[in-house]
Formats: structure tokens, sequence, C-alpha cells
């Protein structure tokens, strides 16, 4: 029994044959034909290089958003650390001030020095007080020699480099009362106070200048903008070279 016999199964001709043998032929002509304009291999291609850096700029691009990120904590941090310290010494204003009197309380402090990785101890300084007269508000004041030996000890003018031998520390506080004694006593100079928060205490100088407020903006800035400059570069250079290969590619297709 022949196959074309059988029922239900389809009978072909040679005609169908000969056309269906056609149709494959002609089915990779087409998309031949088609592929050549470039419409669906061309935007593959395209898409392809867009999306895909080589290993120099991958490293750019790493670079430019580590030093954004580097920019943005350190603006934080410096500002949290540095700027408001300034900014409150910035307040101190400017003041005349007169010594009226130089005294060496009789009463010790204690400080914390260190001599090595494990190695601490304490010792004993006088207390060195100088009173002077404000200009501004009229009134007897302590001078104090910054702002951070004032909130280390409001009581006294002066507090030395904590060492182990506190002889060495007792003559750099008599090197002291004996200027301010001798020299220094009767003669105007300028001090700075904040009437504010502390109209008793003045300052001899501040620990703090506008160079701070310089420093702690202009670095972290200069870090994000050289970050964002470092991408924006990156992305542009990649953007121009998917542009002039896909240029090439139309011209050669």
């Amino acid at each position: 029994v022949r196959c074309s016999e059988v029922v239900g199964a389809p009978r072909r001709t040679p005609g169908a044959a000969q056309r269906g043998a056609g149709e494959r032929a002609v089915a990779p002509r087409f998309y031949e034909a088609f592929s050549m304009r470039g419409y669906p291999r061309r935007s593959m291609a395209k898409i392809r290089v867009s999306y895909e850096y080589s290993e120099a700029e991958d490293k750019s691009i790493r670079l430019g958003l580590f030093l954004i990120a580097c920019g943005i904590l350190s603006l934080f941090i410096l500002c949290f650390c540095w700027l408001s310290p300034t900014l409150q010494s910035m307040r101190s204003k400017p003041a005349n001030c007169t010594v009226i009197s130089v005294s060496c309380l009789e009463e010790r402090f204690e400080c914390v020095f260190t001599c090595g990785a494990d190695c601490k101890g304490t010792s004993l300084y006088p207390c060195l007080q100088i009173f002077v007269n404000n200009s501004e508000s009229n009134s007897v004041a302590l001078l104090h020699y910054d702002e951070q030996q004032l909130v280390l000890n409001p009581k006294c003018s002066y507090v030395p480099k904590c060492e182990r031998d506190n002889q060495k520390m007792q003559q750099d506080i008599q090197r002291l009362e004996h200027y301010w004694s001798k020299e220094g006593k009767n003669q105007s100079f300028t001090c700075f106070f904040n009437p504010q928060r502390r109209p008793d205490d003045v300052l001899w100088q501040r620990s703090h200048d506008a160079s701070v407020l310089l420093h702690c903006v202009l670095w972290p800035m200069v870090s994000l903008l050289v970050g964002t400059l470092i991408v924006l570069l990156t992305v542009c250079a990649r953007s121009l070279a998917v542009r002039a290969e896909a240029i090439q590619k139309r011209k050669f297709s």
C-alpha cells in the first residue's frame, strides 16, 4: 500500500513541491536583504555598544563616583567638626583690653599626660589668673589663651602642656606670670569676647579664623566637581564614540 493511499494522508503534487522549494529559497534571500538594510542588526549593535564600556572607561567612572562620595562625606564631616566651632569663634568681637592684676592660685589642677602606647599618668599644674579691663563692656574679665583652653579649664588663664615633670609646668606658669606682671601690665592689646555666651571671659587669640571656613568648603567642593567632571566627560566621550561608529556603519551599509 502506498503512503498516498493511507486515509487522511495529504497528497503532494509536483507543483506544490516546487512552490515549497521556491518559498524556502526566497525566505533566506528576503532575510538577507532585510538584514543588509541594517534594521535589526544595526539597532542591536548600537544598543550593545552604547551600554558596554571599556575597562578604562569603567575605571574612570568608578573614580569619579568615588570622588563624588568623598566630597559629600568630607563636607558633612568637616562642617560638623570644624564649621560649628569656627562660626562660634567668629562671633566673638574684638575689643581693647588692659591688664589689671596677675595672680597665681595655690590650688593645683590635674592633667593627663601620655608617655607611650600604654603609658599614662597625671600631673599637677598651678593656676594662673590674668584679669583685664574690657573696653567694650567696661567691665573686668578673665583672660584666656583661646577657646580650647577656656573649655578645658574656665578658672585659669593658661593651661600648660601636660608633662611628667611638674616642675617644668610650674616654670612655664612662672614665666608667663613674670611677663604679664612686669611687661604686659597697663598695656592695651586686642582681645576677643562673646557677650552672649561668656561676657566675663575674653580671649587672647581665636582658635579658628576665616581660613578654616575656606578649607571646610573648598576641598570637598573641589573633590565633588572633579568627580562630576570625570563622570560627565567619560559618558560624553562614550556617546560620541557610539555616534561615530553608527555613522561609519551607515556609510558602509
